[in-house]
């Protein structure tokens, strides 16, 4: 069946409190994909977030974003009054976010709720502690230690919290039992607003797709808690960590700094923690598309303190095991395979294998050197084409900055030259519904048409990051319905 999807990350949406959050803006986007004949919202992972404020760098692969909660509710709850409200400053650029307010506001405001809510007398929240006490203990627990040591990471605590010896451990529950607490409340008010907002999407019969990364941050509270899971020495310092090498676009590789994973002890233990996860996600959402799945085929390690990616070595990685392991255990999931970058032919073995859609990116088509997979006459049914994810440009963008030569030939190829140059985007996203790909997906800016200043990452950059949002008056000038009529044209509205 042929469907289609709008990727818009939720930090993007207008809504009130200088950051998007599950709001009322939030359903009414949902309204707006429905009535453009859309069947997914591809919303990003929803992590919360640590250095650099990216979702790929969270203190937790279980727990949410609490920017996310919808402070509105909460006043209409009377757990937080608009006089306090007012008080904070959230940062009033509504195009951009700016996560400094954010960091110092949200948190104190989210205070104040939970001193009001008294959450242990909702039996939602009590059944919400319980049922995810397998991570939200020991995530709660780091962060409030975290707190109290001015939030440098875990493996410069104490040599007993480092080592997690029971007898701290139980002293610092008891120090801290208010700031676990409140760790705990802001869980619950995240996953209860997302799941109504989901259920609503789901009705309307929208779709979500999430999103995993691959690794987690070192920072986090999955590091801390489980290091037999990964590379780690006596110490509990990675002995190697995660990158790219170095290629066209770096010299030096990429540097990612994550810690990489010990796969045979997760293969000893049957993949379980890795099955927990994949559970997690898909609680949250109906699709999940794993972040660069050639790390199961094949990982880049670099030792650790290297300055630069160029000593890293290619190691073996748990290949087809894995998700044969998933599989068993969870049933069928729908899952995207992001495959992107050079891909080895056992990495092509293994995404077929899987059985999963890997990805084709409009923006990586049009080389006037080569042929290319990426270009529409190349795909297969299964797959997901977008015009660019959230690590490239806008399409207009991209399209502005193409050298003169790629810039004809597709023009060539699309035959657009004589569409007007601001609507340029439309061609491009005609070619990717279009295609025999059985699912397309596009970056709300594309719809829009916006140029650079609307991109939402660059990677191997830190800071001005995840900042763009959404302008309030986005669906005015019948714009579901002309995304609709596309939709219809390309029979992608899922009937």
């Amino acid at each position: 069946m042929r469907r289609s999807g709008i990727l818009l990350p939720v930090t993007s949406l207008p809504s009130p409190g200088g950051i998007g959050c599950f709001s009322k803006e939030a359903y009414d986007f949902v309204d707006f994909l429905a009535l453009a004949g859309q069947s997914y919202w591809q919303i990003l992972p929803m992590g919360a977030t640590g250095y650099g404020d990216s979702p790929y760098q969270s203190f937790s692969t279980f727990a949410g974003n609490p920017y996310f909660i919808d402070l509105q509710e909460l006043m209409e709850k009377g757990w937080l009054s608009k006089e306090e409200y007012e008080q904070f400053d959230f940062g009033s650029d509504t195009g951009f976010v700016d996560y400094e307010k954010i960091y110092n506001s949200r948190s104190k405001a989210l205070y104040l709720a939970f001193e009001k809510c008294k959450p242990k007398r909702i039996k939602r929240y009590r059944d919400f502690v319980s049922a995810n006490s397998y991570w939200l203990s020991d995530y709660s627990l780091y962060m409030a230690i975290k707190d109290a040591r001015g939030g440098i990471p875990w493996n410069d605590w104490e040599l007993p919290l480092k080592r997690r010896e029971p007898s701290h451990l139980d002293k610092c529950r008891r120090q801290y039992q208010r700031e676990i607490d409140f760790y705990f409340f802001q869980q619950y008010l995240f996953h209860d607003q997302w799941l109504r907002l989901k259920k609503y999407a789901n009705d309307k019969g929208v779709r979500i797709i999430g999103d995993i990364p691959i690794y987690v941050a070192l920072d986090s509270a999955d590091a801390w808690a489980n290091p037999e899971l990964f590379q780690f020495d006596n110490d509990l310092q990675p002995t190697a960590v995660a990158g790219c090498p170095p290629d066209y676009f770096s010299a030096d590789g990429q540097l990612w700094g994550n810690p990489l994973y010990r796969w045979e002890y997760h293969r000893e233990t049957g993949y379980e923690w890795w099955t927990k996860r994949i559970a997690s996600s898909f609680q949250l959402h109906d699709v999940v598309r794993i972040d660069h799945f050639r790390g199961f085929d094949a990982y880049y390690s670099i030792p650790y303190g290297a300055k630069n990616a160029r000593k890293g070595k290619w190691q073996k990685g748990p290949g087809y095991e894995i998700f044969k392991c998933i599989k068993d255990t969870l049933g069928e999931k729908d899952i995207i395979a992001e495959d992107l970058g050079f891909l080895t032919p056992s990495v092509l073995r293994l995404v077929k294998r899987s059985g999963y859609p890997g990805m084709k990116i409009i923006q990586f088509a049009f080389d006037s050197r080569e042929d290319s997979d990426y270009l529409p006459h190349n795909y297969t049914k299964n797959c997901i084409v977008y015009t660019g994810t959230h690590d490239n440009d806008t399409i207009m963008g991209w399209y502005r900055s193409l050298a003169k030569a790629d810039r004809k030939f597709a023009e060539t190829y699309l035959d657009i030259r004589k569409t007007k140059r601001a609507e340029r985007n439309w061609e491009f996203i005609r070619a990717a519904l279009a295609s025999v790909s059985d699912t397309a997906i596009i970056p709300m800016q594309d719809y829009l048409g916006l140029d650079s200043r609307a991109r939402i990452n660059t990677p191997s950059t830190v800071g001005g990051n995840w900042q763009w949002r959404l302008a309030a008056d986005y669906a005015g000038g019948d714009l579901a319905v002309k995304i609709r009529a596309m939709t219809e044209l390309y029979r992608r509205t899922g009937q």
